[in-house]
């Protein structure tokens, strides 16, 4: 039997990897320049490849099907609006990554994902 704490360590690692790939890798130009417009399908599309991404989590650590529907719609929601609120912050401070208010922004709203994987860590846990 595997130790439930390396279980949810490999699924932390997994969720940090889906990050990047979907937030540095995947994430189109089109997706980066609409985020701030609400209910944009750039944004919303965006926020839908991280949801499904958080799926490789459940290979590691397999929730029953309403705890994984939750996590999945948690995280389509949370990375919304995290993404959303960072790219209004942006927009109307007119910031560029020339100016550190820029990193700080983009180092919280990075922040607040990682903690959101933590939260679905815990979850996970507890299920």
């Amino acid at each position: 039997m595997v130790d439930r704490t390396y279980l949810l360590l490999m699924a932390l690692t997994v969720l940090a990897a889906k990050h990047v790939v979907f937030d540095f890798f995947l994430q189109s130009l089109r997706q980066i320049e609409n985020k701030r417009i609400y209910g944009h399908p750039s944004g919303l599309w965006h926020a839908a490849g991280h949801a499904v991404g958080t799926c490789l989590a459940f290979v590691v650590v397999t929730p029953s099907v309403g705890v994984g529907i939750g996590i999945v719609v948690a995280e389509f929601g949370l990375h919304y609006h995290i993404d959303w609120l960072k790219e209004q912050i942006v927009h109307r401070w007119k910031l560029h990554p020339q100016q550190k208010a820029f990193w700080v922004a983009f180092g919280i709203d990075q922040w607040l994902h990682q903690i959101t994987y933590v939260g679905i860590a815990g979850v996970l846990a507890a299920a």
